[in-house]
């Protein structure tokens, strides 16, 4: 736990925030008089700030806030928790001013820990993003696997080059189901989750340390934030929901894998804004082919140039007719992995076994290693979102 000043005049409640987080680091500042008050403003804004700062009794709610909104301007970094009974009236004007949480004066030890814990853990992502260099965090690598059609093996690729990056990165990597109405990933890891994306993004004052409180865990060391029980949660989830959904995450993990749902939806869109990666998945036939060289088309189109790019053609056989060639000459670029057609991979399936977690030695499992050594070797950039002159809100399946 970090350093956490209580400023309050109640002995008991000092006395249950030590039974809370322990005695060590825990700081009281008195305040029973306007002069206190005023003390502790200058102390708070001229010297070194707590990396938690929690209001109790004996602090009148204005005082409070009018402080906070200081401290917000002047050291961010700190987080602040209200524990001095909070009317409906106030709520909204206590986030404004930076309060990080709200607790009753005489909650529980246990829902104590609960909120200043949150705090902490948000009190050190700041200092971690006004310690980044380049001007910014370091965010972890959004990596979209995409498809123009259903049918491609997007979600196979999907979750086995998430299993593959959680192997390299145990529990710094998340796989997300963003095929918001039909998504197979839960199904294709064997997972059944208690709360999902559609929980994660309802959640009331979400942020990094709650969102993973709606991540399922993967024995392979991943973690997976589900597609919603029903197609009916698609329409409440706009773009603007998962671009803060995928910045959370990247705060968080070395690797964020989206398993997209096919097409170029607004969802779709507004994670290739953040990306510096783009997985394009392709059958081979016809109609895959001439719709993967659309979907590349209007990606650059829509100024996603800048993307690296990683074509995988599934079901490559030459039996089909076409070679390889062919394809790179209809999509007009190379074929970075060619994934042949195998009777393993519907047996992974429906396992719910990924080969690269199994172990498997096929050819198919070869060239999933390529494409999670692709993935991997590359140093991660933080996203500089596409600024393309007019973009379509949604390109339909």
């Amino acid at each position: 736990m970090n350093r956490i000043m209580v400023s309050t005049s109640s002995d008991g409640f000092l006395r249950r925030i030590c039974l809370a987080v322990g005695a060590d680091g825990v700081q009281r500042l008195d305040v029973t008089s306007p002069g206190d008050f005023a003390r502790l403003m200058v102390e708070l804004l001229t010297g070194e700030p707590p990396d938690v700062l929690v209001f109790g009794p004996g602090v009148t709610t204005r005082a409070a806030l009018t402080l906070a909104a200081h401290l917000d301007e002047r050291h961010p970094a700190t987080a602040v928790v209200l524990a001095t009974g909070v009317g409906p009236d106030e709520w909204l004007e206590a986030m404004r001013v930076g309060i990080r949480d709200v607790v009753a004066p005489d909650a529980d030890i246990a829902d104590l820990r609960a909120v200043l814990e949150r705090a902490s853990a948000t009190a050190a992502i700041r200092r971690q993003k006004m310690g980044a260099v380049d001007g910014g965090p370091r965010l972890g690598r959004v990596i979209p696997v995409a498809s123009p059609k259903g049918g491609c093996g997007k979600t196979t690729v999907a979750t086995n080059l998430a299993v593959g990056l959680a192997r390299v990165a145990p529990h710094e990597t998340v796989i997300v189901d963003l095929d918001l109405q039909f998504g197979d990933v839960a199904t294709a890891l064997q997972l059944t989750p208690a709360q999902g994306l559609a929980d994660a993004l309802h959640a009331r004052n979400l942020d990094a340390m709650t969102l993973k409180t709606f991540l399922t865990p993967h024995p392979s060391g991943l973690y997976a934030l589900c597609a919603p029980d029903s197609p009916a949660y698609a329409d409440s989830i706009t773009g603007d929901d998962v671009a803060r959904l995928v910045t959370l995450l990247a705060e968080q993990f070395r690797y964020v894998v989206i398993d997209t749902a096919p097409g170029l939806s607004e969802h779709t869109l507004a994670v290739l804004d953040q990306s510096s990666d783009a997985v394009m998945v392709g059958g081979m036939d016809v109609p895959s082919i001439r719709g993967l060289a659309k979907e590349l088309g209007i990606l650059r189109q829509l100024g996603f140039d800048r993307l690296a790019r990683h074509v995988v053609l599934n079901f490559a056989d030459r039996r089909s007719g076409l070679t390889v060639k062919d394809v790179e000459t209809v999509i007009g670029t190379a074929v970075d992995i060619s994934l042949p057609r195998s009777k393993v991979v519907p047996l992974s399936t429906n396992r719910g076994v990924p080969l690269l977690q199994a172990g498997s030695r096929d050819q198919v499992a070869k060239q999933l290693h390529r494409l999670v050594a692709r993935l991997q070797t590359r140093p991660a950039k933080p996203a500089t979102p596409a600024a393309p002159a007019a973009k379509p809100k949604a390109w339909s399946r």
